[in-house]
């Protein structure tokens, strides 16, 4: 399909090589300014067919911003606009994360095709794109987010071979080493008592949309495989171990502005 013919409007960011407008994208909603950066892998299997869905309006798709391959970067909807690029989604009791957002879209066709590993000159394009617009926005550390992050039931991008670390030494986002995995206790799904709770208490309070129940059950499943895949990705298996339970606890205490009460369930 040809890709939509659409007004240009001028690049918010210098680093736009080119503006590629897109149809989809309406009024933010209840918001005046985004406060949360959302990045996503496109998932298809070519770039091109990637950028004509982004723009078609029979998708009914879009994001800000697309980083390709090369590094060249290409604006497709105004930062003032709310994109359309979550989807159904939620993030610290937010559920219309599309209006708080802005949506960076990296060329990469993901899991169900090969999942490629990203190239170093992409990764340094979108490590720039994000400084530049954390320098124009009021985005906090802990609101650069993963789609798998806000959609985890139904996302997995950008995926766990996405190098969160390069962004932030770079001063983007908000992470912690990771604890290597070993053996020890674990809770997969299925498992019940305070200990689960207690996890599903931190991964709320951290944002996640995760019940707070006790009970392991799907959705705390698929929050702890999206976590994983963002903060522990040295293995991407849902099942919380002490791997994932020490890095979760870490990446709380560190966490900018956190309650100084907070307790230490995973001590």
């Amino acid at each position: 399909m040809p890709a939509a013919s659409a007004p240009d409007f001028p690049a918010d960011s210098p680093l736009a090589a080119e503006v590629l407008a897109s149809p989809n994208h309406g009024e933010r909603i209840g918001i005046g300014a985004p406060d949360m950066l959302v990045l996503h892998y496109t998932g298809m299997e070519s770039t091109p067919e990637a950028l004509d869905w982004l723009r078609s309006p029979e998708r009914q798709v879009s994001a800000h911003y697309l980083v390709f391959e090369d590094g060249r970067i290409a604006q497709l909807v105004p930062e003032a606009r709310r994109a359309w690029h979550a989807g159904a989604a939620r993030w610290a009791g937010a559920s219309d994360i599309n209006s708080c957002s802005i949506g960076i879209e990296i060329a990469n066709p993901g899991h169900a095709h090969g999942y490629p590993p990203f190239p170093a000159i992409q990764i340094e394009a979108v490590t720039a794109l994000a400084k530049d617009i954390l320098s124009r926005r009021p985005i906090p550390p802990d609101r650069v987010l993963a789609h798998s992050d806000v959609a985890p039931l139904r996302k997995d991008d950008p995926g766990e071979k996405f190098p969160w670390e390069v962004l932030h030494r770079a001063g983007v986002g908000h992470l912690v080493e990771e604890v290597p995995p070993s053996d020890g206790r674990f809770f997969m799904r299925g498992e019940h008592g305070q200990p689960v709770e207690a996890l599903q208490a931190m991964l709320a309070l951290y944002g996640y949309d995760v019940p707070v129940s006790g009970s392991y059950c799907a959705q705390t499943e698929a929050v702890v495989r999206a976590f994983q895949r963002h903060f522990r990705r040295a293995r991407v298996d849902g099942i919380a171990d002490v791997s994932t339970l020490q890095t979760l606890y870490r990446l709380s205490m560190s966490r900018p502005e956190r309650p100084a009460d907070e307790g230490a369930p995973f001590a």
